[in-house]
């Protein structure tokens, strides 16, 4: 762990004008170890203790790097339970190579977010030039010390040079200062350089056709829904769990013991916001070429999309369906997972697991809706029948995800404080009433507690009443579930936890098996690593050759677990270098942006889903070598 800390230097200037600053330049090593020179800011010029009557922390400044960092803003005391110094903090992801003026806003340094109805929602902020997640802690910022930024496991000692610090009354705005554009023609960064770059559409058509030449099925034994041909189990025509000598299985409709091996957002866009994002773009994609693909056509570009319609021709969506299922037979990969295209559902190729559309009422709480009101339980009914109902015959349909990473569950006294702040409602009357029998934070808890398992139960008995056939897949619950919230999930058929790490602890695996008492299926994970102009990922590994390992590492030692029974990984696609929809810009993909898988991501998963039934059934010993980091 590498710092580097900042500070102002003395220079005249009226409120509001740039205050002058030290040019300041660090390489982030690879030590282990932390240093920290901090500098007083009373001790230099402008940049005053109190920021609350700022708009903006304006800092101009350049990465050679595309690795998050730390941007920390100390404060004046201590932690009272731990006794170390109070500071916010926010992750930096900036794009890489260009001079970039991020001009932050104070209240996202100063508050805990109190918006979203999912936890990346809650977190993740878009900027033109880089992009924020509020992860926290958050202290008011009326006695700022120091800013300091902090770099976790530098890859290949990045550098960062800041040029100016000043603090706006009205904020000047984000901007890429120069070296536009920053992506080419093919949705590429023009600021950074990889082996396989591609320079011309003949590199690409060259690449696409080796690619073809590389496919062919994998023997896995695979029955035609992705179960183990060789196993039997009770045949119903639908998909089910079953505990077989001590170990959780799916069974498909056929009656074959089903492991679930999945990737998530199997689409062919990756939209990123064009709009006031002027000479971003080397070239924009054709008009009209994502109308009917996404929600997301009339803001933004998808050179994912562009890309598809160059290899492929006319009718290229129909054969991206094809070639994607075609990459799943040579992969291994036997289940369509959350947020894909509908239709790779409706061909009927692979088994699919979907998100059922968002429950919230008008009034929403981090996610939590107004469960205590009857228009929440009339509007679920609605919608699970419009959703549910057209689906309940199909028998590769896996089952339904009811949620994804609601906040509040974990939440619970910020969530309480909204509710008591926001606008009357059946759920605030509920709490009121519940807190006139006794105040306390345990009480408060408990409260969030009682209004989850209220939002379960009446999700869950409105999927089952219009479609009795498929599981209930549960909420997909982040980072790490309370007992409370884990507990409230008895409606499940399988409970989904999203497990960004780098493996999946079996304690907890086994906490949520013991108090549900039922199996466990990872909704998401992912590994990734700084470059091509994209970020690390949520978990960063080394280079693409430690992705192959991680995933590897990752998925058998996962599967090696008796209680767990599905792995969906986090994303098919990279996403775009200029961000998605809340900046996220993330190299996790299976394939690149234009369309060319990882070799080393391809060989893992075929050495792996190879192995995966004799790893669970406690045959084999699950692959144990796992990725560098840095």
């Amino acid at each position: 762990m590498a710092l580097l800390v900042l500070s102002g230097c003395v220079g005249p200037g009226d409120p509001g004008e740039p205050t002058e600053v030290l040019l300041k330049t660090t390489t982030f090593d690879s030590s282990p170890e932390s240093s920290e020179a901090r500098i007083l800011l009373t001790d230099v010029a402008r940049l005053p203790a109190d920021w609350s009557g700022y708009e903006a922390l304006v800092i101009e400044l350049r990465a050679s790097s595309s690795q998050r960092m730390n941007l920390k803003v100390y404060t004046a005391g201590e932690d009272s339970g731990s006794g170390e110094p109070l500071y916010s903090r926010v992750l930096f992801h900036p794009y890489p190579n260009v001079w970039v003026r991020a001009a932050i806003p104070v209240a996202l340094l100063a508050e805990a977010p109190s918006t979203g109805n999912d936890m990346a929602a809650v977190g993740n902020r878009s900027r033109n030039g880089y992009f924020l997640s509020l992860w926290g802690p958050f202290v008011p910022l009326t006695n700022v010390e120091a800013i300091a930024f902090e770099m976790d496991h530098p890859v290949g000692s990045p550098t960062l040079e800041i040029r100016s610090v000043e603090l706006a009354e009205t904020s000047p705005g984000d901007a890429v200062l120069d070296g536009l554009p920053v992506v080419d023609r093919f949705g590429q960064s023009t600021h950074d350089a990889w082996p396989d770059k591609a320079e011309s559409l003949e590199d690409l058509e060259q690449a696409w056709k080796r690619d073809e030449e590389t496919l062919a099925p994998g023997d896995l034994g695979y029955c035609r829904y992705g179960g183990y041909e060789n196993t039997r189990a009770g045949k119903t025509g639908f998909f089910r769990v079953e505990k077989v000598d001590g170990r959780w299985w799916f069974v498909d409709p056929d009656g074959h013991l089903f492991l679930s091996a999945g990737c998530d957002v199997m689409r062919p866009a990756m939209v990123t916001p064009a709009r006031g994002r002027d000479g971003f773009f080397e070239e924009l994609p054709p008009a009209g070429l994502l109308d009917g693909l996404t929600r997301d056509a009339d803001r933004g570009a998808s050179f994912l999309t562009w890309n598809l319609s160059r290899r492929f021709g006319e009718g290229w969506k129909n054969r991206w369906v094809d070639m994607t299922f075609q990459r799943m037979e040579a992969w291994g990969l036997n289940t369509v997972a959350n947020w894909s295209d509908p239709a790779l559902y409706d061909a009927k190729r692979k088994p699919y697991a979907i998100p059922l559309a968002r429950w919230e009422s008008e009034v929403s709480y981090l996610g939590l809706p107004d469960v205590y009101s009857d228009e929440f339980t009339r509007r679920v009914d609605e919608r699970a029948k419009e959703q549910c109902a057209p689906r309940k015959d199909d028998p590769w349909l896996l089952g339904y995800f009811l949620a994804n990473e609601p906040p509040f569950p974990q939440k619970e006294l910020q969530t309480v404080d909204l509710i008591l702040a926001g606008p009357d409602s059946a759920t605030k009357a509920a709490l009121q009433k519940w807190l006139a029998d006794g105040d306390t934070e345990e009480r408060r808890k408990e409260f969030i507690g009682e209004a989850f398992d209220r939002y379960i139960q009446i999700t869950s008995a409105a999927v089952k009443r219009h479609d009795p056939n498929h599981l209930n897949l549960g909420m997909r619950s982040g980072g790490r579930p309370t007992a409370a919230e884990i507990r409230a999930a008895r409606a499940f058929d399988v409970y989904s936890v999203n497990v960004y790490d780098y493996e999946v602890p079996a304690e907890r695996v086994k906490q949520i098996s013991e108090l549900t008492g039922k199996p466990i299926v990872i909704g998401e994970f992912h590994f990734g690593t700084p470059g091509r102009g994209l970020a690390a990922s949520l978990v960063l590994v080394r280079d693409q050759a430690e992705r192959g390992r991680a995933y590897r590492y990752y998925v058998e030692q996962a599967f090696a677990q008796p209680e767990l029974i599905g792995t969906h990984y986090f994303q098919w696609a990279d996403q775009p270098c200029t961000g998605r929809f809340d900046g996220e810009n993330y190299n996790i993909g299976l394939v690149d942006v234009t369309d060319r898988p990882y070799p080393h991501m391809v060989e893992a998963l075929q050495e792996t889903h190879g192995r995966l039934h004799r790893v669970h059934a406690g045959e084999e010993e699950p692959f144990a070598e796992k990725a560098r980091v840095n």
